[in-house]
């Protein structure tokens, strides 16, 4: 159990305010509109318990306990909180090798997560081994660009979910890399791959206009930015539109304040990501006026 000092020291993180604290506490104090808290995570690689205190670089860091103890510390002061994952929660640690994810999925049901998609690690127990572990998982699997119709897997993926915040409405759905020549083959057997440009669009367009989402977040695990063509958040956000926010993972960047990139229909995506092993988790604190606009953004990572 953290004492109170010890949690506020590990919760101080750095913060990117686009817009003034001023402006933000304003339009907070305005009874018509509506504060909504996106907590982060990537890439957390089994890691259970905090790193060792002779480890050289992060003694003593990170861990789920800590990480719990702060998602409760946040649930307690905002009204609206939504907590997402964007993949490779498996493999890092003997807790992978020994129990296969199990004591992953139990943690971040009891963190009561609301949504994660599937990273290229997420598959090193196979087909077969993901599956058995998906009851363990009190929360939904999301990814719109595998096609899961030939695997054991079919029915236990879904696209996207939508989450309602007083009056907001948030579309999220996940993106995942390509798997051919990063995971053998016989881990992911029968997955189709469909290029995430086109999936992200069509989902994207989906959620705004079928659905009329406020707000839409990617989750994906594409990498933050490639030295390639490959396919990236960076080169997503601008070969997309419609898509608000891309929460991203698998190439473990440290990113102590978000990008903004100018999507397809000229309007800005912010793309975050939280490095690795639970050592930081992201948290965006949004405005909505009372015509369920963004009205203003506060960004921080909260050190664990």
């Amino acid at each position: 159990m953290l004492n109170r000092r010890k949690f506020i020291q590990r919760s101080l993180g750095t913060v990117l305010v686009l817009a003034t604290n001023s402006i933000f506490n304003e339009a907070l104090a305005k009874s018509s509109f509506t504060k909504l808290t996106i907590l982060h995570t990537n890439d957390m690689h089994s890691r259970i318990e905090s790193f060792s205190s002779d480890d050289k670089k992060f003694a003593g860091r990170g861990g789920m306990a800590t990480r719990a103890a702060l998602i409760k510390q946040i649930r307690r002061e905002e009204k609206n909180v939504l907590l997402l994952d964007s993949g490779d929660i498996f493999q890092g640690t003997p807790y992978f090798n020994f129990f296969g994810g199990e004591v992953e999925f139990k943690l971040m049901s009891q963190m009561k997560y609301d949504a994660a998609t599937l990273g290229n690690h997420d598959f090193d127990a196979g087909l077969e081994g993901l599956l058995q572990q998906l009851p363990n998982a009190n929360f939904p699997f999301l990814n719109v660009n595998y096609d899961f119709s030939k695997t054991i897997l079919n029915g236990h993926i879904q696209q996207y979910k939508i989450f309602q915040f007083e009056k907001i409405k948030v579309g999220v759905f996940g993106i995942g890399i390509e798997l051919e020549g990063l995971v053998p083959k016989k881990l992911f057997g029968d997955i189709l791959y469909h290029h995430p440009v086109e999936k992200a669009n069509y989902f994207a367009s989906v959620l705004k206009h079928e659905y009329k989402c406020d707000y839409i977040i990617c989750l994906s695990h594409l990498g933050y930015k490639h030295n390639s063509s490959k396919i990236s958040d960076v080169l997503l956000a601008a070969e997309t539109e419609n898509i608000d926010m891309i929460l991203g993972g698998h190439t473990h960047t440290f990113m102590q304040q978000p990008d903004n990139v100018k999507a397809k229909n000229g309007k800005p995506c912010i793309i975050s990501q939280s490095g690795w092993a639970g050592l930081l988790m992201g948290k965006t604190d949004i405005i909505f006026d009372e015509k369920n606009k963004c009205l203003t953004t506060n960004f921080s990572q909260v050190k664990i």
